[in-house]
């Protein structure tokens, strides 16, 4: 049975998730404050990841974020501060750092990813768009002897989970790079990953949507939501009153101040990210993470794009210069002769990822409410997770059994 599904949020999942719906013949309207070219789903990294199975609530990082409290322009930043929300989150968050919770969540980690990276490749094949995607794979780029131990134990769970992962040494990633003049002592090389150039993905997803009766309300703020017998009945933005029979919440870093009007505390917390545009030829042609500075480099459509840091400091969009710099700095020490210029970094943007406490995202029913389903709190992986999530929430709400086991991302799971 076609239904009118509301989606709230025009981020990557947002729009996937309306791909995927209409597809299956439901009428879909998306409701978005913004006005849907800027934020998290346009200054990401673009990269599509199997190589990211291990949980961002890994052993070890609250800790690290504590120690880096002070430091402005370390890879993490966790502001302090007494707001009972984060409290909890952080609190959630320690509750779920533990060795056993981060074995558990790499399965469901690594086969939605793999999922996503085949939706995304019928995507690209199938006739409906043009947008940039390639196969390269992934460099994580050290300096030290200590990470590239720490990166290689990764790597070897990776093959044994059956990736195909090599462990180059500076002169191997040399041969691979040949121009980038790297100053590094070796690097994992994952052959699994892809990149995308990710404003060109979003607005080709927006014309075919439109194209295909998908109405998409932009710079419209959700105000309410009415509740009837247990059922979303109706969203009320600042601007009308739209009936439903569905809705999906994908509306990332927000979706904690919409789910409360539901009575549904979900635990999530933004995490702002950076990333800087540099458009001449930096001779760099393979996605890379810069290890020690958790910097990742992305040579995109007619750019390379360096993006980083993880600042967990609530809802806002204030740009650090000292984060800028950390990037900027850390760019130069791993690639030698790299200047990224003062220009370049003055147009600098970011974007806010919703983190959950477990690093796993929400995807599902909630018995809050019948005909709401949860698709939020992807953190770092957003990107790599859009199609999957997408496919996944038109099978829910299609009635469909869902491809993948969806029960360690269930929007109401405890911490």
């Amino acid at each position: 049975m076609n239904k009118n599904v509301i989606v709230i949020g025009g981020g990557i999942i947002g729009l996937c998730s309306a791909y995927y719906l209409q597809k299956e013949g439901h009428q879909v309207t998306i409701i978005d404050k913004s006005s849907m070219n800027s934020g998290a789903s346009y200054v990401n990294a673009g990269y599509i990841t199997p190589s990211h199975f291990i949980s961002l609530a890994a052993p070890g990082t609250l800790s690290k974020g504590i120690k880096w409290m002070f430091n402005p322009k370390s890879p993490l930043y966790i502001k302090p501060r007494l707001d009972a929300d984060f409290l909890k989150w952080a609190w959630a968050f320690k509750k779920s750092a533990t060795a056993s919770k981060v074995e558990k969540a790499i399965k469901p980690l690594l086969e939605i990813n793999l999922l996503s990276r085949a939706l995304y490749d019928d995507l690209k094949a199938s006739k409906d768009f043009n947008f940039h995607l390639e196969r390269k794979g992934l460099l994580m780029c050290y300096k030290t002897d200590k990470v590239g131990e720490e990166e290689w134990e990764v790597g070897k769970r990776a093959i044994a989970e059956g990736l195909k992962v090599e462990h180059l040494s500076a002169s191997e990633v040399s041969k691979l790079e040949p121009r980038a003049n790297l100053n590094i002592k070796g690097a994992v090389y994952y052959h699994s990953d892809a990149h995308m150039t990710p404003c060109n993905f979003m607005e080709e997803m927006i014309a075919f949507l439109k194209r295909n009766g998908v109405k998409i309300y932009a710079n419209e703020r959700v105000e309410d939501i009415k509740i009837t017998n247990n059922n979303i009945s109706k969203v009320i933005t600042d601007k009308q009153d739209i009936s439903c029979d569905e809705v999906v919440l994908a509306a990332g870093s927000w979706s904690p101040k919409i789910s409360q009007k539901l009575g549904l505390r979900i635990l999530l917390q933004a995490g702002k990210g950076y990333s800087i545009n540099v458009k001449r030829d930096t001779k760099i042609t393979i996605p890379t993470i810069l290890c020690e500075a958790k910097v990742a480099v992305t040579p995109m459509n007619g750019f390379t794009r360096f993006a980083g840091t993880m600042e967990m400091s609530g809802i806002n969009h204030t740009i650090s210069s000292s984060r800028i710099d950390a990037i900027t700095e850390a760019s130069a020490s791993y690639y030698n002769q790299l200047n990224i210029t003062s220009e370049e970094k003055a147009n600098a943007k970011c974007g806010l990822r919703p983190c959950t406490p477990d690093g796993l995202p929400y995807i599902g029913k909630s018995s809050k409410c019948k005909n709401l389903t949860v698709a939020t709190g992807h953190a770092m992986i957003g990107w790599s997770l859009g199609p999957a999530t997408g496919a996944l929430v038109s099978e829910l709400i299609s009635g469909k059994k869902p491809r993948l086991s969806l029960s360690q991302f269930h929007p109401d799971r405890a911490f």
